[in-house]
This record gives structure tokens, C-alpha cells and sequence, in this order.
């Protein structure tokens, strides 16, 4: 196995691990703060980005598997319909043996790749309704009047309050650039009327000016 591949089957692994703990039964608050976390995390945030462009690449391998196979598949039925008694003789021996090992590889690499790319679907949508069921279940615990639900972990859970605190903060961005903004006009003008000042105060004093350069 090449080392690519290599790496696809070590990101299965890592997807297997990944979905057996977030379908293992686990008490509401650690798993609420677990899902906090994986929202949360900057450096979750980057990983997700780079498996983004990981499977990218594992899709293109995917295609380029399903394209060997097809083609080992072609030259499988050619051998076998070739007329003359030599083709069938290379078919049943050595030139056979080397084209259903292609075929193997081939057909192990696509079942690979693909397993990988629905299980990181699948791992996606277990993400999201398992997000929905703590939701659910935090409404619920707030409807029953318990202390624990409601509080800022619980808030966390909500789609919109990742969204109503980026808001929050592009707003606190633009007031401050234009704080910014009003300081630099500001700092502007404070420069014009002091270079008109001093043109003023040269005109009225001249001599002021040619004592400073004897």
C-alpha cells in the first residue's frame, strides 16, 4: 500500500474512533460541553478546514480507483474474447494472474476511498442531529425547571448564538474603525490649522523669523 493510501486508511481509522464516541452513551452535561468544545476550538476549526481539502484529494482517488478498475475490467474482456488459442492461453495464465492483481488493488483502493468519503458524510449528519438532540433535550430541562439547563453552555447549543456574537463583534469592529477614522480627520485638521497658524504667525512676524536664522 502507497503511502496516500496509507494515510486514507489511517483517516478511516480516525473516523471510526471519531463516530464510536459520539454515538457512546454518554451523561448530558460532558457531552454538551464536548460539543462546546469541538464549536468552539480554534484549533478543531483549522482541522475541519484541512480535512475539507483532504477529502478533496481522497475523492480525486476515489475517481481515479473507479477509473483503473473499469479499465482492468476492459482489458479482463478482452483477454477472454480474444478469438485466437494464444489470447485464451495468456488469459488463463501468467498475463491473468497480473491483470486480477490490478484488478484487486484497484478494486481495494476504491472500496477504500469511497468507505471513507460516506463515513465522513455519515459522521456529518450523526454531528448534526446529535447537536439537535442536546438542543431538545436542554429545552426540555428548562420546561422541567432544572438549575443546570438555560445556562451559558446551554446558550452555546443555540445556532444562533454563534452567529449573534460574530454579529456582535464585526459591530464593535466598525465602531472602532470608525473611532479610528474620526481620530485620523481629526488629527487632519489639527495639522491644517496648525501649518495655517504658523504661516500666520510668520506673516505678522518677520523678524522673528530672521533672528531665528542669524
Amino acid at each position: 500500500m502507497t503511502l496516500y493510501y496509507s494515510l486514507v486508511f489511517a483517516i478511516l481509522v480516525s473516523e471510526m474512533a471519531l463516530f464510536i464516541a459520539l454515538v457512546i452513551p454518554m451523561p448530558f452535561t460532558v457531552k454538551r460541553k464536548m460539543f462546546n468544545f469541538i464549536s468552539e476550538s480554534p484549533l478543531v476549526a483549522k482541522l475541519q478546514y484541512g480535512m475539507k481539502i483532504t477529502f478533496i484529494f481522497i475523492l480525486i482517488l476515489f475517481l481515479d480507483s473507479v477509473n483503473r478498475v473499469y479499465r482492468v475490467q476492459v482489458e479482463m474482456a478482452s483477454l477472454m474474447n480474444d478469438s485466437s488459442g494464444a489470447g485464451r492461453a495468456a488469459a488463463m495464465g501468467s498475463d491473468r494472474m497480473e491483470v486480477q492483481a490490478r484488478k484487486f488493488y484497484s478494486q481495494r483502493n476504491m472500496y477504500l476511498t469511497g468507505f471513507t468519503l460516506f463515513l465522513s458524510l455519515i459522521l456529518n449528519r450523526t454531528y448534526g442531529m446529535i447537536l439537535d438532540v442536546l438542543r431538545l433535550e436542554e429545552k426540555v430541562k428548562m420546561y422541567e425547571g432544572d438549575p443546570q439547563a438555560g445556562g451559558k453552555d446551554g446558550q452555546k447549543l443555540d445556532p444562533h448564538f454563534r452567529a449573534n456574537e460574530i454579529g456582535e463583534l464585526k459591530k464593535q469592529l466598525e465602531k472602532k474603525d470608525k473611532a479610528l477614522q474620526a481620530m485620523k480627520s481629526q488629527a487632519e485638521g489639527l495639522q491644517k490649522e496648525y501649518d495655517a497658524l504658523s504661516v500666520k504667525y510668520n506673516q505678522l512676524n518677520p523678524n522673528d523669523g530672521d533672528k531665528k536664522s542669524n
